[in-house]
């Protein structure tokens, strides 16, 4: 029953998802730029590429970037400027290791959660610490996303679906176990770090439904007083 739901569902979304689970880490082969914007040309090491079509979307460390030619080990892809500016891509250098995830199909396993490709903000690791055989981060994120995330809640790191263990303001906590170490790359990531965050999209909608009509007035945000005037406090 829920297959088919999911199904039905995705087949109606009209944008490209990802699962934030990591099919394969790349590596950067070259940059090329080109005025205020990039061309990157990825290796994919162990993607199967066999089914990439040109024009595919494939998720670059968390950003949703489309194919404009692709072989057996790798794909190009334009990155606009404003993506440089508001994501790590605009650091990466020739060699850097990137994670790599295909676009969802209606056939797909769902792993993690919904993920747009879309990031949201780039955060800093301020923590790392090993517990027990995982790795655990404090990341700060940018203050107006704090809003979106939830202790449990799910989040993407470059692409990672994870979840929040603990929030404090802007600054959460997750735990990584030993396989996502080894399959990605986090295990690369020091304090310092600057990473790619997407909150999750049903905060993000939740929040657009709660404010109903008023989603239309630019000046309209979820304040205390809204919460307070539709019964959410007392």
């Amino acid at each position: 029953m829920f297959n088919g739901y999911f199904t039905s569902t995705l087949r109606g979304l009209s944008e490209i998802v990802f699962t934030g689970i990591i099919q394969a880490v790349g590596s950067i082969a070259l940059i090329e730029r080109k005025g205020g914007d990039a061309c990157l040309r990825i290796n994919t090491g162990a993607l199967d590429m066999r089914d990439v079509q040109l024009g595919d979307s494939i998720a670059v460390s968390g950003v949703c970037l489309t194919a404009i030619e692709h072989s057996a080990n790798g794909f190009s892809a334009d990155v606009s400027g404003e993506t440089l500016t508001r994501t790590t891509l605009g650091n990466l250098v020739t060699g850097s290791r990137v994670n790599l995830e295909k676009a969802l199909t209606p056939s797909s396993r769902l792993g993690g959660h919904l993920v747009s490709g879309h990031v949201d903000g780039v955060g800093e690791v301020v923590e790392r610490s090993a517990e027990a055989r995982s790795v655990r981060f404090r990341i700060q994120a940018p203050a107006a996303l704090a809003r979106y995330i939830a202790g449990k809640g799910s989040i993407c790191l470059d692409g990672v679906s994870l979840t929040v263990n603990a929030i404090e303001g802007a600054l959460f906590d997750i735990n990584v176990v030993p396989h996502t170490l080894q399959s990605t790359t986090l295990d690369e990531v020091q304090p310092g770090c600057r990473v790619n965050l997407e909150v999750d999209l049903v905060a993000r909608y939740l929040e657009r439904l709660m404010l109903g009509e008023r989603a239309a007035d630019a000046s309209s945000a979820i304040t205390h007083a809204f919460l307070a005037e539709h019964g959410f406090l007392r």
